[in-house]
């Protein structure tokens, strides 16, 4: 059996997940971008390297991020390292997805909050499912109702 180095199973299980793995320093710049991000958000790695998470939050969503996001930052502690988190998000297209993912808090050699990891999966099949399950449900409802 070959064997396979801690370090390199890391980074074939970070750059290979299905599911977008971004992580994102205490400003908020793009320093890891995986191929599931680049599948699932439309960004190339070298697109999406040292940029701002704006890239892909849509702009009306941004200040409720940021807020958070800083909070987090100061705090060093968020609920959605064991909730998920349900967001959308912009693909570089323009189409709007919906998303769900946890995060992972980084932290340097001394302690100290050096960013945080996002493991993101787009959601909008199930949630346009959702939509049009409840909206029969409704229709449904009010004829009963009539």
């Amino acid at each position: 059996m070959n064997e396979i180095n801690e370090q390199e199973l890391y980074r074939q299980l970070v750059q290979n997940c299905n599911d977008a793995i971004i992580y994102s320093d205490r400003d908020g710049l793009i320093r890891l971008w995986n191929k599931g991000a680049e599948e699932m958000l439309g960004f190339s790695a070298e697109e999406a390297l040292g940029q701002s998470l704006d890239i892909f939050i849509p702009e009306n969503q941004r200040a409720r991020h940021w807020e958070g996001y800083y909070r987090v930052m100061e705090a060093g502690t968020t609920r959605y390292a064991k909730e998920l988190l349900a967001a959308p998000a912009l693909k570089k297209d323009g189409t709007r997805l919906s998303t769900e993912f946890s995060m992972t808090i980084i932290r340097d050699a001394e302690g100290k909050v050096a960013g945080t990891v996002a493991v993101m999966r787009d959601v909008t099949a199930r949630w346009q499912k959702e939509k049009t399950l409840r909206a029969r449900l409704a229709e449904l409802e009010k004829a009963q109702g009539a």
